[in-house]
């Protein structure tokens, strides 16, 4: 796996499914409750594939649904996880009605399109922008993030 530091960013390449299972089980292992994951990317770029990756390696079996139309998906695994697709949001301040603060209290939040609830989300956060030419994620974060990125890392390769 290919891996550079482009403006302050760690960029890892994902030339496949596995790549990405890889990744989204390196995440999952460092998730604890408050936690949130923001997913950022143009459509096709594998924010639902990653989340589904993610959900899989903590233990989540069976189907998951994106949850673009429903804008809120809620998984009870040992560490509850809530997932968000804010996609259809028409403003930001609309992500106080899906309960953000709740399952962040109880759990992680995995969130795809991040950019429509800017201003309202955790400064803390994970941020992972995927990017579909080349499959590659860049990632970036807040609070204690920046300490678990070379892990994360270390153990998608």
């Amino acid at each position: 796996m290919q891996v550079a530091i482009q403006g302050g960013d760690t960029v890892i390449g994902l030339p496949d499914l596995s790549a990405v299972d890889r990744l989204g089980a390196a995440i999952a292992g460092r998730l604890t409750a408050g936690d949130a994951v923001l997913l950022r990317g143009d459509l096709g770029a594998g924010k639902t594939t990653l989340a589904r990756a993610i959900l899989t390696a903590l233990g989540h079996q069976g189907e998951t649904p994106s949850p673009t139309f429903t804008l809120l998906q809620s998984y009870d695994l040992t560490l509850p996880i809530a997932h968000l697709d804010l996609y259809r949001l028409k403003r930001p301040e609309e992500i106080e009605e899906l309960g953000l603060d709740d399952a962040l209290s109880e759990g992680a939040a995995l969130i795809e399109w991040p950019e429509q609830a800017d201003g309202y989300l955790p400064s803390d956060a994970l941020t992972v922008a995927l990017s579909s030419d080349p499959r590659s994620a860049a990632l970036s974060g807040g609070g204690r993030w920046p300490e678990l990125i070379a892990g994360i890392v270390k153990d998608a390769a």
